[in-house]
């Protein structure tokens, strides 16, 4: 089993290496469980991160970073859902395609979280963005309601995602081409 040694906020974690397809490899960083990582780069986030009133992100991966830094900050998060549930009014919905997960999937706002939404200054966030599919989604629902999006940040930027100047992000993480096949 490969590994990638991982250095960010200081801490440093040794991340498994997965196949995505025949020629490229992902290391995987999972936030779920390692509190002292969730902590430490919602810290330094938040120094790099504009001023907002509400912290977004998708379900599920990004949930430990999006609780954190509001916790730590502006004191209040919303989570998109992957699935529509009966207690949510009114929603509005976004396609998404990401690279760990297989097919589209869609994401939900329901009325109450739209409600706390309008007239906010949100910032969306994200454990890792690599195509930028899963901030496109969130863009998107953002769109349907009257907000202002003031910034998009993640720990990690993946690939070419390093190279955008739309996001805010702690370190890179590399892409992993095999040249065997």
């Amino acid at each position: 089993m490969e590994k990638y040694l991982l250095k960010v906020a200081g801490l440093e974690r040794e991340l498994e290496k997965f196949p995505v397809n025949d020629n490229l490899d992902i290391a995987a960083f999972i936030m779920f469980g390692d509190v002292e990582m969730t902590e430490r780069t919602a810290q330094e986030l938040l120094k790099i991160c504009p001023e907002h009133d509400v912290v977004v992100t998708a379900e599920a991966k990004g949930i430990p970073l999006c609780y954190e830094m509001a916790r730590q900050g502006c004191r209040d998060y919303v989570i998109a859902r992957k699935g529509l549930k009966v207690y949510m009014r009114n929603s509005v919905s976004s396609a998404v395609n990401s690279i760990t997960t297989h097919g589209e999937q869609k994401l939900y706002l329901g009325e109450s979280e739209i409600n706390k939404l309008k007239n906010k200054r949100v910032l969306i966030v994200d454990d890792v963005v690599s195509t930028g599919n899963s901030l496109i989604a969130i863009e998107n629902l953002l769109k349907q309601i009257d907000c202002e999006v003031v910034g998009k940040a993640c720990v990690l930027a993946e690939g070419d995602a390093a190279d955008r100047d739309d996001i805010i992000f702690l370190e890179k993480l590399p892409l992993f081409f095999n040249t065997n096949s």
